[in-house]
């Protein structure tokens, strides 16, 4: 009786947390002073099903934003949005602007394998390629033009390994396939991969969420030191590494941005019930 009694209290709740109003335009400040990108009424359609609702984001040049929120709300969906990843699926549809700088990423006249360059992306699982070391990361500049001469291009395979953490530990076997190192080797692989491009921006769908607490603390620390160079966008359901590795943060629910804020003001105090909510653990 009483276990019965706990489960309807706990589903009452959760009846009153999925009632509340998503809120039609987000709380917090959508603007930031130096943005790298902008996102402005975006929405995401797969097939009828409308996956994002008008999403206005900028992205700061030089920070690093968090995207939380439960599963299927839609913050992945958003994130492919940032490099037109979603055009690889036919039944998906985007609509509104996004821009890096002052260029518009859905303009018919946008080279897609240009746009994935100034803007990376790691998946949740690595994906390196069934190539050397050196070949996952040579083929991207070799394939851009970025290099002339082969002294250029060990530099750069050497530089963008070092960056990411792995040069002292693959060094001496860059002629082995890279699919052969470790989890955690092969998450690092495909971020040096995707910086040996020199993009400006990084996406990161949960880099983590394959690894043990040791090798997502490398990966963490990876983090703080790119953001240094590079404007990062990482997907999390680990509130605690949002925390960490952030500057600030974004909410999304039921295909909704509720709340974006400074990290810090998000974590302590939310102005969004449905974000409290969340943050505290009462659902997702």
């Amino acid at each position: 009786m009483e276990a019965t009694m706990t489960n309807a209290t706990a589903s009452t709740a959760e009846q009153k947390i999925q009632d509340r109003t998503v809120p039609e335009s987000t709380v917090g400040e959508v603007h930031v002073e130096n943005p790298r990108m902008t996102a402005r009424a975006v929405d995401v359609y797969y097939g009828e099903k409308q996956a994002i609702s008008n999403v206005n984001l900028d992205i700061g040049l030089g920070q690093v934003i968090a995207f939380i929120g439960p599963s299927g709300c839609g913050k992945s969906t958003f994130l492919r949005c940032l490099n037109r990843m979603n055009d690889t699926i036919d039944v998906c549809r985007v609509e509104g602007e996004i821009k890096i700088d002052q260029d518009d990423i859905y303009d018919p006249r946008i080279d897609v394998v240009q746009l994935r360059a100034r803007v990376g992306m790691v998946f949740q699982k690595p994906n390196p390629f069934p190539k050397s070391i050196y070949e996952n990361i040579a083929y991207g500049p070799r394939i851009h033009g970025l290099v002339k001469s082969k002294v250029e291009l060990d530099e750069i395979v050497e530089s963008s390994l070092t960056r990411a953490g792995l040069w002292n530990e693959v060094k001496d076997r860059l002629d082995q396939t890279g699919t052969g190192l470790s989890g955690g080797q092969q998450q690092r692989l495909c971020i040096a991969r995707a910086i040996a491009v020199s993009p400006e921006v990084i996406l990161m769908d949960e880099p983590c969420s394959a690894l043990d607490s040791i090798v997502t603390a490398k990966v963490e620390e990876l983090i703080h030191e790119l953001r240094e160079q590079y404007t990062i966008v990482i997907v999390t359901h680990s509130m605690q590494q949002a925390a960490r590795v952030s500057d600030r943060t974004a909410y999304f629910h039921l295909g909704k941005l509720v709340e974006v804020g400074e990290t810090k003001q998000i974590f302590t105090s939310p102005t969004h019930e449905l974000t409290q909510d969340y943050i505290t653990g009462r659902f997702g």
